[in-house]
């Protein structure tokens, strides 16, 4: 009985925290190596905006420099389609552009500019990425828009990769009030200066808006199942 109390406990919480992040954009699980022509690669991955289901990743190699990646959620959550392509490579480090789009109730469209670091440790090769992506939020679940800026953080030191990012709207708060619980959007002050930029849906369970700081949270955990080839050291040298 305890066991059973602990599981709908922690249920319960996934659950929760899935409610609170449901209305928050999504993105891919970007291909950390260099693909060759031919390869495919997938696996699942979980996000803090599809807490609890995770969703499928696929990708394939167009050629040594392109690929394309497919996702899907469940029902539809977190699905999308997203193309990269290497920009530059020289031996253990890589350029990567990404163009992304993604099914949710924010439908959100990212462009990202990833730098890749390969490196051996303990015999085992970890790789590591930072990124700066641009978000854009056509028509949000409040039917505005959204568009947005920020840096990312990630590493796949196996199987098992994460990363990490904030994507700020600069039109609908203060980038110095992000930590701030108190800062309100409908303060007299603040309409006057951010306008009408409502960052909870009151009339829906007060979820986040395409407006909200929690919207430009992305967290995600992705695991690798199938890489069908070793990937091949590209080197511009």
């Amino acid at each position: 009985m305890l066991f059973i109390r602990k599981y709908f406990r922690i249920s319960s919480t996934l659950i929760y925290i899935g409610i609170v992040f449901s209305g928050c954009a999504t993105h891919p699980a970007v291909g950390t190596g260099r693909m060759e022509k031919g390869e495919t690669q997938y696996g699942y991955a979980i996000a803090a905006e599809n807490i609890p289901f995770p969703y499928l990743w696929y990708r394939y190699g167009i050629n040594d420099v392109s690929n394309v990646g497919v996702r899907v959620g469940v029902p539809i959550y977190g699905s999308g389609i997203d193309y990269s392509r290497l920009l530059y490579s020289r031996k253990d480090r890589w350029d990567v552009l990404n163009v992304a789009l993604s099914v949710n109730p924010n439908y959100n469209m990212d462009m990202t500019y990833y730098k890749f670091r390969e490196r051996e440790k303990n015999g085992k090769t970890i790789l590591s990425w930072f990124g700066i992506r641009g978000m854009y939020i056509r028509k949000g679940i409040s039917g505005g828009q959204s568009s947005r800026i920020g840096l990312l953080l990630g590493g796949k030191p196996g199987r098992i990769g994460y990363e990490i990012g904030y994507f700020h709207d600069f039109n609908s708060m203060p980038i110095t009030s992000l930590f701030d619980p108190t800062w309100k959007n409908d303060s007299p002050e603040n309409i006057v200066r951010y306008g009408d930029t409502p960052h909870n849906i009151k009339s829906f369970y007060g979820l986040p808006s395409e407006y909200s700081r929690l919207t430009g949270i992305s967290i995600q955990v992705f695991f690798t199942l199938v890489s069908d080839k070793k990937k091949k050291i590209v080197s511009s040298e």
